[in-house]
């Protein structure tokens, strides 16, 4: 499949994912008291109860000192329905700030019991169950995913959940390094 083909299969993953463009979207002042549950990809709140949100340098700063895990709630997009039998889908790569842990799906506003518990054991793990533990959630610019995944975090009882929500957009336009990322692996595996 050409380049065109791909970009037409990732355009719309990121469509399906954003819960498409209709609908309404606060202001980027408005907290909610619920998670988001659509139009995940809309201008985010400037602030996230219970949680330090930071700039891309404030980021940088507390990557160098290796002084907080960071996590990437990003999907990973399924293959698109219908692809031609034979065809074989490789997915799109993700890029992520380097060292971090990507725990995809579990940004979404509901989870399924399956990615709740996906996203507890991240914690845990990552954590070594030490919730004063500083966690750097993020996603993309203009994503709701990782203020939901932080707000989960800072709801669990985490208390140095730090959002970034630049996240690999703005570390990208800094001329920051990213990584290839793979999944972490699901409790079980």
């Amino acid at each position: 499949m050409g380049r065109r083909g791909f970009r037409v299969i990732v355009l719309g993953a990121l469509a399906l994912a954003s819960g498409g463009a209709a609908a309404q979207t606060p202001s980027s002042t408005d907290e909610p008291q619920g998670y988001r549950t659509e139009n995940y990809r809309a201008p985010t709140p400037a602030t996230l109860r219970g949680a330090r949100v930071v700039s891309t340098i404030e980021a940088q700063a507390i990557w160098r000192e290796a002084s907080a895990a960071f996590i990437d709630v990003l999907p990973q997009f399924p293959p698109a329905p219908n692809l031609p039998a034979g065809t074989v889908w490789q997915g799109q790569r993700r890029y992520d700030i380097p060292g971090s842990t990507w725990l995809p799906d579990t940004g979404y506003g509901e989870l399924s019991p399956a990615a709740e518990a996906y996203l507890k054991t991240g914690l845990e793990r990552i954590t070594g169950g030490d919730y004063a533990k500083q966690l750097v959630m993020y996603c993309q610019r203009n994503c709701w995913m990782s203020w939901n995944a932080a707000k989960r975090a800072v709801m669990w009882g985490y208390t140095a959940v730090i959002w970034y929500p630049e996240g690999t957009d703005g570390w990208q336009d800094a001329g920051l390094p990213l990584e290839e990322a793979k999944p972490a692996p699901h409790p079980g595996e």
